[in-house]
């Protein structure tokens, strides 16, 4: 069976989250990485437009502009939850979102600290 994934990887984003007072007032440094499998078209000619696929500036602006200014996400997953959501309710032709998020402060040497949410359309 033909797919096809959309990616995004390494937005860097600053969010509110955490759940330590140090955390709470001030928003972090997320690297953001976004996947997103898309109902396949039979065949991609060279003149087959946009609107055959989806604009890979969706899945950017869901990690960025379209994440709510100003609320406090407590967990990193609801931000990866937001973002899932966003993008499935965005375009029915999204079978599912995978959403990795890394918290760029809490690293001490060079380490990837974070999650991974999939979310499936239902």
């Amino acid at each position: 069976m033909d797919r096809l994934e959309l990616e995004v990887h390494d937005i860097d984003a600053m969010v509110l989250t955490g759940i330590y007072s140090e955390e709470t007032h001030l928003p972090q440094p997320l690297r953001i990485s976004i996947t997103a499998e898309l109902d396949c078209e039979p065949h991609y000619a060279p003149g087959t437009p946009l609107s055959a696929s989806k604009n890979y500036l969706d899945l950017k602006r869901a990690a960025t502009t379209a994440l709510p200014e100003g609320v406090h996400f407590t967990l990193i997953e609801a931000v990866a939850d937001h973002i899932c959501e966003t993008l499935l309710l965005q375009d029915q032709r999204l079978r599912w979102v995978r959403v990795k998020i890394v918290k760029l402060a809490i690293a001490e040497a060079g380490e990837s600290i974070g999650i991974t949410l999939t979310r499936h359309r239902r």
